[in-house]
């Protein structure tokens, strides 16, 4: 599958959750862990919490990032379930797809009302 394959799969997915789950209200480990186990049954690949090493003048830093889902090794998922959204959010994606050498992350806000409003594309060289 392609990025956009699968981004087309974690947004009806996202959706899915969003309204089985009734919306916003939950904190934001509630949505990663629903979302993990939606994506998994629809038969995607799926990693999470993966830790996302940091290299500085070739001496890997003690101190890793934790990205939220991985799927399919190539999309990656940050979950955020807030209120007032901020695009640093996007920064801290296109950070996750630069370490990694990847092209796409979605950063999904289910703190919207509707999650489709909430769904933010980041890209890398795409």
């Amino acid at each position: 599958m392609t990025e956009n394959e699968i981004s087309k799969v974690i947004v009806d997915s996202s959706i899915e959750v969003h309204r089985t789950l009734g919306g916003s209200g939950f904190l934001e480990d509630v949505y990663e862990e629903s979302l993990f186990w939606e994506l998994k049954s629809k038969g995607l690949l799926v990693a999470k919490q993966l830790e996302v090493p940091i290299v500085y003048k070739g001496k890997k830093l003690a101190s890793a990032l934790r990205l939220d889902l991985l799927v399919e090794n190539k999309v990656i998922i940050e979950t955020k379930a807030v209120v007032n959204y901020n695009r640093i959010f996007e920064t801290q994606a296109l950070t996750y797809l630069r370490l990694l050498n990847l092209k796409l992350a979605l950063v999904i806000n289910f703190g919207e009302k509707y999650v489709a409003r909430g769904i933010h594309r980041v890209v890398n060289n795409l």
